[in-house]
């Protein structure tokens, strides 16, 4: 009896082990063979290269040079996610101005795939059967009930190196008859070395978001934060100065790295962005001439030192101004969608109210000390 349920448990941990492997092999890996198509592949798939590409939601890309100006692809995902996958091909790492090819199975036996262009991030600007890229021999193959095959060649002598993967909300499939394309629920960015099949992080997608943060609170939200604390904080003496130099100076230096992590993009990627990279250079100018104002600034009690504030003041005040053109001029040339321009615009629109309630409440403060020294300063003559 004891041995009867010993051969019970091995038989239902065989079982368990066969289910759970199965379900492992119904997924892709590289590992793995191509399934059999009922439709023979377009192309040689012999000398296909294989990288996991996205391991999160095991998206798998095979790929090989078929000539001197064609390359083969194979980009697999599960089709348990029930929702479009996306390959996108970009000049840096970014989504703005690059090409996607887009496949779905919205039931068993249906399916569809389409190249999109994405000229922004908004639903207007995704573009249907367009982009830089031309591509051959294209099919949508549900190779299994949840692995789907986009087949395809690109004629290019090189494809870009700058790979994007995205994917859909859940049931939301693009639809006859325009095909738009719902907005992604993830993404990512990587980089890839067709000779040696190894990925890698964007490092030009860092960079750019790295020139992004750091000049958006360098020289616009920490100067401007830093600015209200001298104008509006002057009862709190000395701690108002040390307050207003320490967010000016985190302020300047994180400004500084912002810019230069620009340039680096721009020198990396051979990109046109003049009118940005000079005025990004006024604004590098005007904020050392705020660091010699700190070094030269002369005594309370020097004569001189009303010029001082003036030039000192209004410096402050073209630098931030720069700051926020300039700011939203780069969130114009980044592509970037209505939301990072309102959400920048409502910070900065926050900080200009608390402004003018402050202006206000110090107007409203130096009225009533003018009229109580007057009110001291007068006699009764008849008293």
């Amino acid at each position: 009896m004891k041995l009867t349920h010993f051969c019970q448990c091995q038989i239902l941990l065989f079982i368990i082990l066969y289910s759970s492997s199965t379900f492992v092999t119904s997924q892709d890996s590289c590992s793995s063979k191509l399934v059999q198509i009922q439709l023979p592949y377009p192309f040689d798939t012999s000398a296909l290269l294989c990288s996991p590409v996205w391991p999160t939601h095991n998206f798998i890309l095979r790929y090989a040079k078929a000539s001197s100006d064609v390359w083969s692809f194979i980009f697999s995902f599960p089709l348990d996610l029930k929702a479009y996958a996306a390959i996108g091909f970009s000049k840096d790492g970014s989504m703005v101005g690059s090409s996607a090819i887009v496949g779905w199975m919205p039931s068993p036996g249906t399916g569809g795939m389409q190249l999109y262009y994405l000229a922004g991030k908004s639903p207007n600007e995704v573009i249907r059967n367009k982009g830089d890229i031309y591509v051959m021999n294209a099919s949508f193959v549900p190779a299994t009930d949840s692995l789907g095959y986009l087949i395809f060649q690109l004629k290019t002598t090189q494809p870009s190196s700058n790979l994007l993967f995205a994917i859909g909300p859940n049931g939301q499939f693009p639809n006859y008859p325009d095909y738009a394309l719902a907005q992604h629920v993830d993404q990512t960015s990587i980089t890839i070395d067709y000779n040696k099949g190894a990925t890698g992080e964007n490092s030009n997608l860092n960079l750019r978001r790295s020139h992004g943060v750091l000049n958006i609170m360098g020289w616009s939200i920490l100067m401007i934060i830093g600015s209200m604390i001298a104008r509006y904080s002057k009862q709190w003496d000395p701690m108002w100065f040390y307050f207003h130099a320490s967010i000016q100076t985190f302020g300047f230096v994180a400004g500084i790295i912002g810019i230069l992590c620009g340039l680096l993009l721009s020198k990396k990627l051979d990109s046109k962005v003049t009118h940005h990279r000079n005025i990004a250079i006024v604004i590098i100018l005007l904020g050392f001439l705020q660091v010699l104002a700190i070094v030269l600034r002369p005594g309370k009690e020097s004569k001189i030192r009303k010029y001082w504030n003036w030039y000192h003041h209004n410096v402050g005040r073209i630098l931030i101004i720069f700051g926020v053109l300039n700011t939203f001029y780069g969130l114009h040339l980044g592509g970037e969608g209505s939301k990072s321009f309102i959400t920048y615009g409502v910070t900065i629109a926050v900080l200009f109210i608390i402004t003018v309630v402050l202006e206000i409440r110090m107007w409203i403060i130096a009225r009533k000390e003018t009229r109580s020294k007057d009110t001291s300063s007068f006699t009764n003559p008849w008293s």
